[in-house]
């Protein structure tokens, strides 16, 4: 089965083809860094790293883009109420975004581009735009001409006489329709601001990413994503501003994931419900705040709530449970000169769950019936870790799979093989077991007590021993 994508500007799913083959050219709308990220922002930075993961264990090259918007009225606004310069809150909350990314389990992009390093693009690209007629200056500002793209409104499937302004379009009686969208504001005084040929200013939100992507990935995108509240105006205004420059589509693919509610509210400043990404992973773990992000399917809502973080805190335990107790059995099947011959059948069962855990990955990223693939392999390994004798290549593909499956999704906390497969521990337990043969209790309890000090839980077992850390 080949990999489909739900085509937000044709509401359909269709085959991906990329551009280039083997070559995925992917652009991901990241933060206005005047604050830490919140689970809304967190959804995003998750799901498209799982696509990007995805993409790549299925052999592509992904050019994978997550821009920073360094510099608009938000960032201007915060910046004057902490008395730092803009640049300085950029710094504080850039960092702060790489943090939370890496807390959560997010790989780097390949370029975290910002607005600010690339200011002689955006001024060039405006340029042209004016030159090609698609905007006009009035009054020190720049503005783009909605009425000479027949096609806006065609990703939000709105016609332009039925728009409203839409968020960051401002009524002005400099514009010629009240539908034109800002490309290059003069600057007020006090404000950071750089040179044009219209004055200067700073530009617009839209034009920003519009030149980015242009510049580090070319005319046409793979996949250009980002949550659904950037549908309109923000991917509109982009597709307007970069089709008509390029006369070429803006992305082959466009996705967005859907809002998040906080217990089933939606999250928004108004409610006073939104939660930074870093206080949800000092409540529970990154894993879990994963698991709740990935069972829920991209397009839809997803809700966060007491009890959707406790029951993702015990699904990921389950996941890394037998993870952990494969790994050990397998320890012990390796050093055993003895074990059962391989089971074909169960063999044969665990290529099924692979198969089926890459077809649900195909149809559309679906991540969460991925995760109930992964549990049927939980069951299967469960099982079999109960027969008396196992057989060390059965082992071997239990253990592929539980990689392969996190390398894509990410929901296992990192295993620690040196303490896994720790020689001192071993030779600990192996002395405990002989103290109770020999009933020389007090020393097998002393010894338990000396590993659970440690951290470690043991678990007797008619196979022997299991342990495991807390």
């Amino acid at each position: 089965m080949s990999l489909t994508i739900y085509n937000s500007l044709t509401r359909e799913k269709e085959k991906f083809e990329p551009l280039h083959p083997g070559q995925v050219n992917m652009y991901v709308c990241g933060p206005t860094v005047y604050d830490y990220i919140h689970l809304g922002n967190a959804r995003p930075v998750i799901f498209f790293d799982v696509v990007r993961r995805f993409l790549e264990s299925i052999g592509y090259n992904v050019n994978y883009i997550v821009n920073f918007t360094d510099v608009d009225d938000k960032m201007i606004r915060k910046a004057q109420e902490l008395g730092v310069s803009v640049p300085e809150l950029a710094e504080r909350f850039i960092a702060g975004y790489h943090e939370d990314r890496e807390a959560l389990g997010v790989r780097p992009a390949t370029l975290n581009p910002r607005v600010t390093d690339n200011m002689e693009e955006i001024v060039a690209f405006i340029g042209e735009l004016v030159e090609k007629g698609y905007a006009y200056e009035s009054g020190g500002d720049v503005y783009y001409r909605t009425s000479k793209f027949p096609d806006y409104g065609k990703l939000s499937h709105k016609r332009l006489e039925d728009l409203q302004y839409g968020i960051r379009v401002e009524v002005d009686a400099r514009k010629e329709n009240p539908q034109d969208f800002v490309l290059w504001k003069g600057a007020k005084p006090g404000e950071i601001k750089w040179p044009s040929p219209w004055g200067e200013g700073r530009p617009g939100w839209h034009i920003e990413c519009s030149a980015m992507a242009r510049k580090f990935a070319g005319d046409t995108l793979d996949i250009h994503g980002g949550g659904h509240d950037l549908q309109f105006p923000h991917h509109e205004c982009e597709i307007a501003q970069s089709e008509a420059l390029t006369e070429r589509p803006l992305a082959r693919y466009w996705m967005h994931n859907g809002f998040v509610n906080i217990n089933n509210e939606k999250m928004s400043k108004s409610l006073g419900n939104g939660i930074n990404a870093r206080e949800m992973v000092k409540r529970t773990t990154p894993q879990a705040v994963r698991y709740v992000v990935l069972t829920t399917h991209y397009r839809s809502p997803l809700n966060f709530s007491e009890e959707t973080i406790r029951q993702a805190e015990n699904s990921v335990g389950r996941l890394a449970t037998s993870r952990d107790n494969v790994k050990i059995r397998l320890s012990g099947e390796e050093k055993s000169a003895s074990g059962a011959p391989a089971d074909e059948q169960l063999q044969k069962r665990l290529v099924e769950l692979a198969e089926q855990f890459q077809a649900k990955m195909n149809d559309d990223f679906n991540t969460a019936d991925a995760v109930t693939a992964w549990f049927q392999l939980v069951t299967e390994a469960n099982a079999y870790l109960q027969r008396e004798k196992a057989n060390a290549d059965d082992l071997r593909l239990f253990a592929q799979l539980f990689g392969e499956f996190d390398d894509i999704l990410g929901l296992l906390p990192p295993e620690k093989a040196d303490e896994l497969l720790d020689e001192e521990i071993e030779k600990l337990i192996a002395e405990r077991t002989e103290a109770r043969k020999s009933r020389n209790f007090a020393r097998a309890d002393e010894i338990r007590d000396l590993l659970a000090a440690e951290g470690i839980l043991l678990e007797d077992t008619p196979q022997g021993i299991r342990w495991k850390r807390k």
